[in-house]
Formats: structure tokens, C-alpha cells, sequence
């Protein structure tokens, strides 16, 4: 991993500045080693050279790293994008164009926005929970300045902030809750192919038949109740038309009137109040 390179070897210049216009302690001085370096060709001893400079100037990716804590990343992860962007840095930079750390922060800086940017919601989601995290994240990077600061709890977010510790749970969440997880994602170790896929429903036509008959319930009911008693022996009952005709003592070509009438009635007034529903929602 980048951050764990060794020291520089014996013999190179690689030392921390003393220069007073410097800010940072994590500045060295590297500039006679970066001449040597553009001026040295593609082999063992560059690859050698661009390493020690990796290393000497790693505490200030992490530095930079260290700015983007508790924002749902971990902050091991952040020094690796940051030390990508110092790498990035090292192999652009060019000595004749000024100090390499005014070329490499807004480099690095980048790099770790990139990150995060790359890793933003792939869904809208409401602004409010937006302010949560945000606010939840800088209360957790106050209580947390002072070395060994335990992780807050819920609570004392909560007292901290003002917000309800309902408030604070949706924010911790939200601190995770960047990306969207594929639905071929397999949500247990076992080699066994189960996904999260697995874990939903099928379409289920049983459902169907439910809203059919809660809907042909009102206009069966407002039906004469002789036309509700050949619906019944039609559909439930399963009889024929001349059987039914038979029992009613009327003519076949009667009951299918009947029987057509009255559908349409208990459609016309399903149909009514779905669309009615709907105009309501």
C-alpha cells in the first residue's frame, strides 16, 4: 500500500524544510531531488528516487486526507486517494514551473474531491436529510478533536446539536448511504449464490383478483336482486344460461341480456371509483 513505503535510502537529499516561508512541518525540502529526477530516464534508479519522495511527502497527503474525516468515508481509505493524487503529483510535477507543493495540495485536494464526488448519492434524496449528515458530521468531528475522544453516542449528538435522537439516526445513516448496492450483490459469505435479488417478491396475480373483488363489491351491491342472483349462479355457481333461464322461468336470450347489463353496470361503477381514487392520490 502507498502509505506504508519505506524511508528515503542513504545519500538522498530528502529533508524536512527550514526554509521560514514554509507552513506545514510536512513540507521537506525536495527540490535538488526533483531535478534529479526529471533529469533521470526510465529504469531502477527513477523508480528508486520516486519512491523516496512518495515517502517523504506523505504526511502531507495525509494532512490533506485528514480535512475530508467523517464525511462516510474511513479515514485509511481517504489516505489512499490521497496518496494516489500525490503519486499523480510527483509524476506531473515539473520543477521549472515553481514549488511542487503549490502544484501538489491542489492535486491532491482534487483527487480526494474526485473520490467523493464519484461516490455521491445515485439517488435524489430530500434535502433535509442532506442538513442530518452534515450536521451530524461536524458534531461528531467536534466531539471527537481531543486524542483518544471515544465515538459519540446518539445522545450526546443529539444534546450537541439540538436535533431529536431520531434526527441524529437519520443522519448517521445517511453518512453511509452514498451509493446504490446492485441487486446481483450477494448478501452472505456462503459460497451459495444467494443475492439481494433472491430477497424479493415475485409478481403475485393473487393480488389482482383481490382489487377486482373489493372493486365489483359496491356495484354488486346496488344491483336488483334478481340480477345479483344470476350473477351468482353465472360465476359462482358455474350454470348455464338455459339452466338458469330454466330455473327463473324466463327465456335464455333474457338472462343474457341481464347478465350483460348488470357487468356492465358493476364495471361502469368499479372504473368510477377507481378514478376517482386516483384523482384524490
Amino acid at each position: 500500500m502507498l502509505s506504508d513505503m519505506s524511508t528515503s535510502r542513504p545519500g538522498t537529499d530528502v529533508r524536512p524544510a527550514t526554509s521560514p516561508g514554509r507552513s506545514h512541518d510536512d513540507a521537506p525540502d525536495t527540490a535538488e531531488a526533483f531535478t534529479r529526477l526529471n533529469a533521470l530516464e526510465d529504469g531502477p534508479e527513477r523508480e528508486a528516487l520516486r519512491d523516496e519522495l512518495v515517502t517523504a511527502w506523505l504526511p502531507m497527503a495525509h494532512r490533506i486526507a485528514g480535512r475530508f474525516r467523517d464525511r462516510g468515508e474511513s479515514l485509511e481509505d481517504l489516505r489512499q486517494v490521497a496518496a494516489l493524487g500525490l503519486v499523480k503529483a510527483i509524476d506531473r510535477y515539473d520543477p521549472s514551473r515553481g514549488a511542487f507543493e503549490s502544484y501538489a495540495v491542489p492535486t491532491i485536494t482534487g483527487e480526494v474531491k474526485r473520490h467523493f464526488r464519484d461516490r455521491m448519492w445515485a439517488l435524489r434524496v430530500p434535502r433535509r436529510v442532506q442538513e442530518l449528515r452534515n450536521k451530524v458530521r461536524l458534531a461528531r468531528r467536534d466531539l471527537t478533536q481531543s486524542p483518544g475522544s471515544p465515538e459519540p453516542s446518539v445522545a450526546a449528538i443529539a444534546e450537541h446539536t439540538g436535533l431529536t435522537e431520531e434526527e441524529v439516526a437519520a443522519g448517521l445513516e445517511a453518512l453511509d448511504s452514498f451509493s446504490t448496492l446492485s441487486l446481483d450483490a450477494e448478501v452472505s459469505a456462503d459460497d451459495d449464490g444467494y443475492s439481494l435479488a433472491d430477497t424479493l417478491g415475485a409478481p403475485d396475480g393473487s393480488y389482482d383478483i383481490v382489487i377486482d373483488r373489493e372493486s365489483a363489491k359496491e356495484g354488486l351491491r346496488h344491483l336488483p336482486e334478481r340480477e345479483r342472483a344470476i350473477l351468482y349462479m353465472r360465476f359462482f355457481e358455474d350454470m348455464t344460461q338455459s339452466r338458469i333461464a330454466d330455473r327463473l322461468g324466463i327465456s335464455q336470450m333474457h338472462v343474457s341480456r341481464l347478465i350483460s347489463r348488470s357487468c356492465a353496470r358493476v364495471r361502469e361503477e368499479a372504473m368510477g371509483r377507481r378514478q376517482g381514487r386516483t384523482a384524490r392520490d
